[in-house]
């Protein structure tokens, strides 16, 4: 397998975390799901930031956000398939 553009640690997980620089609008991705040692990709609809977060499924306004098979926060607004995940359109259960 190539070195993979982002990595997904459990198969459950709705966000794969982008392990590349340089990540444009209109690229796919091809990701490792880690637990499963598996491949999956996605095409992505923003520019994404090394270390920072891609949807791999729909994500619903108000709907749990899953990473590391764990509830990490809620929608604040519906994040597409390809969408970028951060803390414009995610509330952390952290704080």
């Amino acid at each position: 397998m190539e070195e993979p553009d982002f990595l997904v640690h459990h198969k459950g997980d709705t966000l794969g975390v982008v392990v590349v620089e340089g990540v444009k609008a209109g690229q796919t991705l091809t990701g490792w799901v880690m637990d499963a040692d598996e491949t999956t990709t996605v095409k992505v609809l923003a520019d994404i930031p090394l270390g920072h977060k891609v949807a791999l499924a729909a994500i619903d306004d108000g709907a749990n956000v899953i990473e590391y098979g764990n509830n990490v926060g809620k929608a604040v607004e519906a994040i597409p398939v390809g969408g970028y995940v951060h803390y414009h359109n995610i509330k952390s259960n952290r704080w």
